[in-house]
């Protein structure tokens, strides 16, 4: 087996990945009843020791219901006819989701209203006050 390549620093190894071939349901003819074309790729994340914390961390957030309760990352795979393709599939995902949870996000600057953008709103607030005030009855003592 050998190394997949996630970012210059994260390495990780083809043993820590599991293969399990099922029967699909999807395209195949009468071979879709005999031939288990469909794959459902495991990665234990949370004994992964090529995986630094926080990409664990982001990770689980980026996957979702894909994860297991045990820190289980299964990929299922049955949108082709045979087993290699389901197989690429299945590891390219893989790689994509593992790449996406590898990029830090850019953390967010706090920005504050222009002295413009809060005049625009205040007049905006006393228009809206000036028309609800023309909706409003009439008194018979405010004539």
């Amino acid at each position: 087996m050998g190394l997949i390549k996630i970012t210059n620093q994260i390495v990780v190894d083809e043993a820590d990945l599991e293969e399990k071939f099922v029967r699909s349901s999807g395209p195949g003819g009468q071979n879709v009843n005999k031939v288990s074309t469909a794959v459902q790729l495991r990665f234990d994340v949370e004994n992964s020791p090529s995986l630094p914390g926080a990409v664990k961390v982001r990770l689980k957030a980026l996957a979702g219901s894909r994860m297991t309760d045990e820190g289980v990352l299964v990929i299922d795979a049955r949108n082709h006819r045979t087993q290699s393709q389901n197989r690429k599939e299945a590891r390219d995902r893989l790689l994509e989701l593992l790449q996406e949870a590898a990029e830090e996000p850019t953390p967010r600057k706090k920005t504050q209203p222009s002295k413009r953008a809060k005049e625009k709103r205040l007049e905006e607030k006393r228009h809206r006050s000036r028309i609800k005030q023309t909706r409003r009855s009439v008194k018979p003592d405010d004539e």
